[in-house]
């Protein structure tokens, strides 16, 4: 299950989207128009500008805007992000791999291959989803 951080993420790229190359939101309009607590959010747009997906402008008329394209952004980097692994089980997880203390034979473990496919499901999903196509 995606945690609120990763899910108001996505709202507020989206929003931020549909807005590229027209100029600046402030966080008081993607708050109110995404129903995002705006202290939550105020830290959640500065880890994707720490992160290279937004730039802000300071004072009166201030706010951020994407400096990535939209089709450049796709939802497996978000999610990785914020949540770090995509995978259910760790011993499914490619980046984030831990040996499954329950099993003898992982290769032949059909539990690990049926979450295995789900992971690939999951992360092909998410990778080819981009924030142009969810505007």
């Amino acid at each position: 299950m995606l945690t609120n951080k990763t899910r108001y993420s996505m709202l507020a790229l989206v929003r931020l989207a549909k807005e590229y190359g027209k100029g600046i939101l402030m966080i008081n309009e993607i708050a109110e128009s995404e129903k995002i607590p705006k202290r939550f959010l105020e830290s959640i747009l500065l880890e994707l500008k720490k992160n290279g997906y937004l730039s802000s402008k300071l004072g009166k008329n201030g706010g951020y805007f994407l400096i990535k394209n939209p089709r450049d952004i796709n939802l497996l980097e978000i999610v990785r992000l914020f949540e770090g692994s995509i995978a259910l089980l760790p011993c499914t997880s490619e980046k984030y791999y831990e040996h499954c203390e329950h099993c003898v034979d992982e290769q032949g473990c059909l539990i690990r291959g049926t979450f295995k496919d789900i992971r690939q499901y999951t992360y092909d999903k998410l990778e080819a989803t981009t924030l142009e196509m969810l505007i």
